[in-house]
């Protein structure tokens, strides 16, 4: 009991010295959200997709330019530009039409390039959403799908490989949620999912040491064996972080190909919900590794 009250006088002698500083996480996270997406033409840069021949130049040629890798589609370009695993592409577009669910394998996953979280996301395995454990029609999807283009007309969804995992099923995937900069790395966040918004997670350093419950998103979990492809989760986490430079939250999967790259996190939970000990470790690598960037 009474190292309980010793903590949580410790944590909120911590807040109040990050606050009183003005180095508080999520206030940075917030100011990094006005200057990407606080300006009118800032939305309208991630719906513009580009092509896989595009030279580096090309993709920075923006200021914040970063912001391009917020669409999803845009992202597994540049992770495979700088050697890393992404799913098998089997479709990408708006025009729904178009789809032959038919000719698509039993198993496959539907994302929107635009957004965050797990809304309109479908891990579909023989008819069965692994996300909610519905069953669906194709003609189901389509509309749900379309009634989304409808609140955002420039979303296009992918269709993508159902990646299995290490030991080759098909689930709801663990998240290795790698916190990185400029080619540096302060810690994983691992998510064990039960559902949309349901799930566990725990955190480790980069020798798979279990560190304390670094942010409140979810409940904290027990200890979790390290994924057997560890070693180039964090090698391609490193490479993708010094090619972005500024601070990302970066998210792979473990599967039965080795690492797969998922996509890039600039403002994750927009900041919120990190504990003390959290805060304390990302501001510390902020400012050695990524001083005064946005």
């Amino acid at each position: 009991m009474l190292n309980a009250q010793l903590k949580s006088i410790k944590n909120s002698f911590l807040n109040k010295v990050l606050k009183r500083k003005g180095n508080d996480f999520a206030e940075r996270i917030r100011n990094r959200n006005n200057e990407f997406w606080g300006i009118p033409e800032g939305k309208s840069i991630k719906a513009i997709p580009m092509n896989a021949h595009d030279p580096l130049p090309k993709w920075q040629d923006v200021k914040y330019w970063q912001r391009k890798l917020s669409n999803k589609y845009n992202a597994r370009l540049f992770a495979q530009m700088h050697g890393c695993k992404v799913a098998d592409l089997y479709w990408r577009g708006k025009d729904l039409n178009q789809v032959n669910f038919d000719d698509l394998p039993d198993q496959y996953v539907i994302r929107p390039t635009i957004g965050y979280g797990c809304d309109m996301v479908y891990l579909m395995d023989n008819h069965v959403n692994h996300m909610d454990n519905c069953t669906y029609t194709s003609g189901q999807i389509r509309d749900n799908l379309m009634d989304a283009l409808q609140q955002n007309p420039n979303q296009e969804f992918l269709i993508e490989e159902f990646l299995r995992t290490e030991q080759g099923e098909y689930k709801i995937p663990v998240d290795y949620k790698i916190h990185t900069f400029n080619g540096e790395i302060a810690f994983i966040h691992l998510i064990k999912r039960l559902s949309p918004s349901k799930g566990y997670s725990t955190f480790y350093d980069v020798n798979w040491n279990q560190l304390g419950h670094l942010q409140d998103c979810y409940p904290a979990g027990t200890y979790q064996q390290a994924p057997e492809c560890l070693n180039e989760m964090l090698e391609q986490a490193r490479t993708l972080s010094k090619a972005y430079e500024i601070f990302v939250r970066i998210d792979f999967y473990a599967t039965d190909k080795g690492a797969v790259f998922g996509e890039f996190t600039p403002t994750p939970a927009m900041g919120k919900n990190y504990k003390p000990e959290g805060v304390k470790i990302l501001l510390n690598f902020w400012d050695t590794y990524c001083k005064e960037m946005v």
